[in-house]
């Protein structure tokens, strides 16, 4: 599928009476939705709402027969080694959590992470060392987007239980070197969870070759519905985890007073699915497989390259992460002096119709430690367009121009 034709699959894009169609660069948050997708989920619904692996209908048996298909779509979309490593859950969050909370952890356990992490992937460790006693590390991390592999190969040999990490961040769109901290951490006996919500939306994954332990992400980022996503691992790994929830497809037997839990993926499971969540999330991932992900991945960049190279003589404006757009292709985070984030992204929906997020991204830890409330975030995505980028710098120009405090702070 041509990226030319891809805008047109995208109902929140239509022309609306008397309203301007929306240049949406929010997509890190959550991704606008194709009509492929809203169409798997109305089908389910529609032609054969059953419940998988339950009944054996003939609605029970092609859900569940669909319900598989797109485990096997996402196992090979991500590269997975086995597609029994694909377990669906809510959310990266819920990903997250299933690994934090099923890891049999003993007083002192080392987690180490960044300290450009998401809440997701922060909050869940501070709440396991007040309860279980592990140990919480934080990288601090280089403000040009570089990587001290140095000062990354000291705490990993110091003993480290599991090395947690975005693989691309969702506040400035710096990518870490995700192999290099793989091969480190399993060199000292680590194993690694990584966050990969910003990262497999734009551009190939292969775990077999990664070799990560555990991988989470998010459907709703990747052309999907809201309550749909992956945690992706390998089966040594995941077998050993302590499931979250027990209840119904989970368990291989059961009698009064005991259970045997069946393996992977089904034992993180439990109770009824999100059957038309996770077949509409197939139908996104098909999307952005006909569409080419490394065409996306050079859309994105060219993009950002764009919008970075047109805004790069305002002296008023900083752009956070590194300064070279290609090392941060799908996201263009930055702040004005004098103008509150909140302030500016009002100013670019109601002047402009460009759609941006404002605040602190979720990673608030950051922002405290830089003595900062926040900034304007703007994402690139399979749909926007030229004209989309020509117009987010025409509202940040005018946006200089014209609010309170602007040219005062310069």
């Amino acid at each position: 599928m041509s990226l030319a034709g891809v805008r047109g699959r995208f109902p929140a894009l239509r022309s609306r009476k008397g309203q301007a169609v929306p240049a949406y660069l929010d997509s890190a948050c959550m991704s606008l939705v194709p009509r492929d997708v809203l169409d798997a989920m109305e089908e389910y619904y529609r032609d054969y709402p059953g419940c998988a692996g339950r009944s054996l209908h003939r609605f029970a048996e092609q859900v569940s027969h669909r319900f598989e298909a797109a485990r096997d779509g996402f196992a090979k979309f991500l590269g997975a080694p086995d597609r029994n490593g694909i377990v669906f859950v809510r959310n990266a969050t819920e990903a997250l959590n299933v690994v934090g909370q099923g890891i049999d952890w003993q007083r002192g356990d080392r987690v180490l992470v960044t300290d450009q992490e998401h809440n997701s992937n922060l909050v869940l460790w501070q709440r396991l060392a007040r309860e279980r006693g592990i140990q919480l590390v934080t990288l601090p991390l280089p403000d040009d987007g570089s990587f001290d592999s140095d000062a990354y190969e000291q705490e990993v040999a110091r003993g480290v239980r599991l090395v947690s990490v975005f693989q691309t961040s969702n506040l400035d769109g710096r990518s870490l070197p995700v192999q290099e901290v793989v091969e480190r951490a399993h060199a000292h006996g680590a194993e690694v969870l990584l966050d990969g919500c910003q990262a497999a939306p734009h551009a190939p994954v292969d775990l077999a070759k990664l070799g990560a332990d555990y991988y989470a992400l998010s459907a709703h980022k990747m052309l999907g519905p809201t309550g749909t996503g992956i945690l992706a691992g390998r089966l040594e790994s995941l077998a050993k985890l302590r499931p979250l929830l027990l209840g119904g497809e989970t368990v291989e037997w059961s009698t009064l007073t005991d259970h045997a839990l069946r393996p992977p993926p089904h034992r993180f499971e439990a109770g009824l699915q999100n059957y038309a969540g996770v077949l509409g999330a197939h139908a996104g991932i098909q999307f952005l497989e006909r569409t080419g992900r490394d065409e996306i991945a050079a859309h994105d960049r060219a993009l950002n390259r764009r919008v970075t190279q047109a805004l790069s003589g305002e002296p008023r404006l900083r752009v956070l992460g590194p300064p070279d757009a290609d090392r941060r292709p799908s996201i263009f985070a930055f702040s004005v002096n004098g103008v509150d984030p909140h302030d500016g992204a009002l100013f670019l929906d109601a002047g402009h119709t460009v759609f941006v997020r404002s605040g602190m991204h979720c990673v608030h830890s950051w922002y405290q430690k830089h003595g900062l409330t926040g900034n304007l975030r703007a994402s690139f995505y399979l749909y926007n367009t030229t004209r989309d980028a020509d117009r987010l710098v025409a509202g940040v120009r005018q946006l200089i121009e014209q609010m309170p405090g602007a040219a005062a702070a310069s």
